[in-house]
């Protein structure tokens, strides 16, 4: 695994604008799950102000109008691009209190003395290994406030699929689906995945959430290997 906290390694970091026009061709189903998020936000915001820490937010360009219809009281965002976390001051454009930090997330996560109601990660923690994912959860689980919730987008391998075999099919996915994407680019994307994905199982998920003591686990929808998860104690 390279170090997590480098950015000059990996292409969605390195590279901003790709990964971005690549989100805007809805490849990896952006509309219909942010849709969901402001759903999701939306009734925790009915419930009373809530906190928002995203990690991995990137240039927040799709989390922006859930947060704009279900405002926080306060958003934090933490990505490793620099390029991405000034797009996103202007995507943010409008909300109060909103923090945004150059800086690993789960460094970010074990640094910050603040609590949250809702962590959120948007295709960003399977590029951790199997002990970064569940060091990720447990100091989810330590800064998520009395009825928080971690909501996660990711990728997430079938059962009893090998990391190899998903690749396979993941990598087809996008050289047959991807049509509208350069082939430099389409292959820069996929050397990128090859090199850099790893995702877990929903039950590798569910184990590594309930040994941070987030037992409540809820899938949300899935759009093929495309997942939104909601965790809670």
């Amino acid at each position: 695994m390279p170090d997590q906290a480098t950015d000059e390694t990996t292409l969605f970091r390195q590279s901003w604008t790709l990964y971005d026009s690549i989100s805007e061709m809805n490849y990896m189903f952006h509309r219909e799950i942010y849709a969901q998020i402001t759903t999701l936000l939306s009734q925790r915001r009915a419930i009373g102000p809530y906190s928002l820490l995203d990690l991995g937010c990137g240039n927040s360009r799709f989390i922006a109008p859930c947060l704009k219809a279900a405002k926080p009281s306060r958003y934090a965002g933490v990505d490793l691009s620099e390029a991405a976390l000034a797009e996103a001051r202007e995507y943010l454009g409008g909300l109060e209190n909103v923090a945004l930090h150059h800086q690993d997330m789960l460094q970010a996560l074990q640094t910050t003395e603040a609590s949250f109601d809702v962590i959120f990660s948007g295709y960003a923690v399977h590029h951790l290994d199997a002990k970064g994912k569940q060091d990720l959860f447990h100091a989810c689980a330590a800064k998520l406030a009395p009825g928080g919730q971690f909501i996660l987008v990711d990728v997430v391998r079938e059962e009893g699929q090998t990391r190899e075999h998903y690749l396979e099919g993941y990598l087809n996915f996008m050289r047959t689906q991807w049509t509208a994407v350069r082939p430099d680019h389409l292959e820069e994307a996929c050397d990128h995945v090859a090199a850099y994905d790893f995702p877990e199982t929903f039950s590798d998920l569910k184990s590594m959430a309930s040994a941070a003591s987030l037992t409540n686990v809820r899938l949300l929808d899935r759009f093929a290997q495309h997942h939104i998860l909601v965790f809670s104690v």
